[in-house]
């Protein structure tokens, strides 16, 4: 993908045309960026009930009716205007020679004029799509000067911290506070992605850093920001949250789950889930969440993840699934926390074989110091 300045270039200072073809030649992993994206495609255009119609078919069939509902999407994603000149594009492109007599009898060739309309469609998409991409880095670079850009020091513990959006913007949030003494951990995913799922994961942090302060009780907290997502929030717009309050200097951490992911509790013992305790935040009002409380002991460990870790799926839609990452948990522990948390990334990266995420990928690590 082309940098924000390379977008911007002007066509000429940028290299030859050339050297740019042969350096995407060079690219290693061409054939894996192609069906990515083709996979991409079929997502895009076909909606489920589409796509599971298309495989009870047969081999033959199931490509002729796919290329026509692709076709058909196309053209319904299109403005009127562009719907109109590809129709006439692929219109003009059925006749291969047609005589103008108007013109003096002069023959031309509708299949050119054809790719010359489909380019043009081509290049007003294009130039939508970058000026809108020139406007969701900006949002990203907001997002990014909200969100901790390292995790916090506490004393007595080790904590480790990462988000990948799955697009430009996530809706992932990955933050740290202190209140009432302590150092509250937080990984809140909100449902969906892209520019609207950041939107409420902005507003999420907001409301959280505006009433943690005056919630010491994470049940209550948990409630109060259901309450105020569902009065504000967008129909079929919710987020899960977990939170970890970490005491300084000790091994006790309260906590509270709503809608999220088990958290992985990992103790010489084995491993244990930490539940969720309530619906997720938004859904309905006056939810009730439950406070939990532990003990940790020195070098045991608390994982916790958002499901597109879990749901990070490889090129034959296999998913990489809670119950790897449980039994990958015993294994890195020993190491040192960020060496950790980079090998469970590197194991997704191998399971996925270099597919795109679908959803945003977020992990928080925390360790009782030994």
């Amino acid at each position: 993908m082309a940098t924000r300045d390379q977008r911007r270039q002007p066509a000429g200072s940028a290299p030859p045309l050339h050297r740019i073809l042969l350096a995407d030649l060079k690219r290693g992993g061409l054939g894996g960026h192609l069906r990515a994206d083709l996979s991409e495609l079929f997502h895009f255009y076909l909606d489920d009930e589409t796509q599971t119609r298309l495989a009870r078919m047969g081999r033959i069939r199931r490509l002729f009716w796919m290329l026509g509902w692709l076709v058909k999407s196309l053209f319904l994603k299109l403005s009127p205007a562009r719907r109109l000149l590809l129709l006439i594009a692929f219109i003009m492109a059925l006749f291969e020679r047609v005589e103008l007599a108007w013109l003096g009898r002069v023959e031309v060739e509708p299949r050119f004029w054809a790719v010359v309309v489909v380019v043009i469609i081509l290049m007003l998409e294009l130039k939508d799509k970058l000026a809108a991409h020139d406007e969701i880095d900006v949002a990203r670079d907001v997002q990014l000067d909200l969100l901790p850009r390292e995790p916090p020091r506490v004393a007595g513990w080790e904590v480790w911290t990462s988000t990948r959006p799955a697009n430009d913007v996530g809706g992932d949030l990955v933050d740290h506070l202190e209140a009432h003494g302590e150092v509250g951990l937080v990984l809140g995913d909100v449902a969906g992605k892209g520019m609207g799922a950041a939107l409420l994961m902005a507003k999420l942090q907001a409301t959280l850093r505006a009433l943690a302060g005056d919630h010491p009780d994470l049940a209550e907290l948990a409630g109060r920001l259901n309450d105020i997502l569902h009065r504000d929030g967008l129909e079929n717009r919710f987020a899960t949250f977990f939170y970890a309050s970490l005491k300084p200097g000790t091994g006790q951490v309260r906590w509270v789950n709503a809608g999220h992911n088990p958290a992985y509790l990992l103790r010489p013992t084995g491993v244990r889930e930490l539940e969720a305790s309530g619906l997720p935040l938004g859904v309905l009002p006056g939810t009730t969440y439950t406070e939990g409380s532990l003990d940790l002991a020195p070098g045991e460990l608390l994982a916790i993840y958002s499901d597109g870790l879990s749901e990070a799926a490889d090129a034959d839609d296999q998913e990489y699934g809670a119950g790897r990452l449980a039994s990958l948990l015993p294994e890195v522990v020993v190491l040192p926390l960020p060496d950790a948390g980079a090998a469970i990334l590197a194991d997704v990266e191998r399971f996925t074989r270099g597919q795109r995420l679908q959803d945003d990928l977020s992990l928080v690590l925390i360790r009782r110091a030994p």
